[in-house]
């Protein structure tokens, strides 16, 4: 029998909705099987703990006196760099930008990027103050050319956490097959096939429980970082038309969201930043999609294991940066990774993840929590995601 968000938001309200986890509804489907599971259960709570490059915040600061106007000159906040081509006072910080100075610009590829847009991004949610530096070229209604001063929430009227790409809907396996190491934003790739990297919750991770995005498009209400956030758009690189399996899940990297909330009740235990040796900086998100179970199509999609899950192994000694040679080494099972080895040309190769399967559990936990609690209401998307559109063929 089919259910509907609104009926499902009114057992939030009386208390007598039914939540598992994604890891937990595993089991229970198999127990049960998919017809009596999508009868009893109304929510499966999805989550992901990952670096997200493509994240950043808009500040709008509050103006002194003698106002100044911030766009068309240059703002750093912490000495990192900001970008201020908008209006009068408000900037963009992203997660991946870097100071002047930082080891981008000595001779050595292997330097340490210890602090850039995240770190400036996690001091603000962990309620502390950065340093603003900022020139302008002053006008008639805004006379200031120069403001420099410790800011913190207080000196902003908003700030707003906007990630044009998160959540990747399944992603490629790094190794290196050439004869030296190699620094990624997937890691140190060692030589000869050394070690193998990847990112993903894998059976928790939010879209590939509803890989067809029936029930995720925008305006959909989730868990960002500690509070309530909405998806505002597809993200960008966002990719449907690719290869699936029968479960419906796509083999390689496909859609992506953009996500929106409030930095100022963010909690720092669920945004970090994180620094990679040779690359940059880039900022872990936590994210915790609700997955309604309007019918017994959507059980099957969300009792997906890390069995049914699979991914393309990628050598990135020629895929990146030229993109020559084979792209696609074989694929493997997210099963296969958490194992701890694959299997490559005749070798075990130990495998490592970026993304925190741990801390995924305990945003789809906390999650099911807030939505049995009655403080989390499932909200019906005002526009669906782009969605598959060309015939399913197999990899090449």
């Amino acid at each position: 029998m089919a259910k509907t968000i609104e009926e499902i938001n009114e057992k939030i309200q009386s208390g007598n909705v039914v939540v598992f986890t994604a890891e937990e509804v595993i089991d229970v489907v198999r127990k049960k099987g998919t017809k009596q599971a999508s009868r009893e259960i109304d929510v499966v709570t999805t989550g992901t703990f990952s670096p997200m490059c493509s994240s950043g915040v808009f500040i709008n600061l509050k103006q002194d006196k003698q106002k100044m106007k911030l766009g068309g000159g240059w703002v750093t906040l912490n000495g990192v760099q900001a970008y201020a081509g908008l209006a009068a006072a408000d900037i963009y910080l992203g997660a991946t930008a870097l100071p002047d100075g930082d080891p981008r610009n000595n001779n050595s590829r292997r330097g340490r990027f210890r602090y850039g847009g995240a770190h400036v991004i996690e001091d603000l949610v962990q309620g502390k103050q950065v340093l603003l530096k900022a020139e302008g070229y002053g006008t008639d209604c805004y006379p200031r050319k120069w403001r420099e001063q410790m800011i913190g929430f207080d000196e902003m009227n908003e700030a707003v956490l906007f990630n044009p790409r998160n959540c990747y809907q399944n992603y490629n396996v790094a190794v290196n097959l050439s004869d030296k190491p190699i620094y990624t934003y997937m890691g140190k790739l060692n030589p000869r096939l050394g070690n193998a990297s990847y990112c993903s919750a894998g059976q928790l991770s939010p879209l590939l429980n509803d890989p067809m995005y029936r029930t995720i498009g925008i305006g959909t209400r989730l868990f960002l970082s500690g509070t309530e956030g909405y998806v505002a758009w597809h993200g960008t690189q966002h990719n449907p038309n690719v290869p699936r399996l029968e479960n419906m899940t796509p083999r390689a990297g496909s859609g992506t969201l953009a996500l929106v909330g409030n930095l100022k009740e963010m909690d720092p235990k669920w945004l970090r930043a994180v620094s990679f040796t040779g690359y940059g900086v880039s900022l872990s998100v936590a994210v915790g999609l609700p997955i309604p179970i309007l019918d017994e199509e959507m059980m099957r999609f969300v009792s997906v294991s890390d069995a049914d899950l699979k991914a393309p192994v990628i050598d990135y000694s020629r895929f990146y940066p030229t993109g020559e040679g084979k792209p696609r080494l074989r694929e493997v099972t997210y099963a296969e990774l958490k194992s701890g080895a694959i299997q490559l040309d005749g070798k075990d190769v130990p495998t490592g993840c970026f993304s925190s399967y741990q801390k995924a559990r305990e945003v789809a936990e906390h999650l099911k929590s807030l939505i049995t609690d009655g403080r989390f209401f499932l909200s019906c998307p005002v526009s669906p995601l782009p969605g598959p559109t060309e015939e399913q063929g197999d990899l090449k």
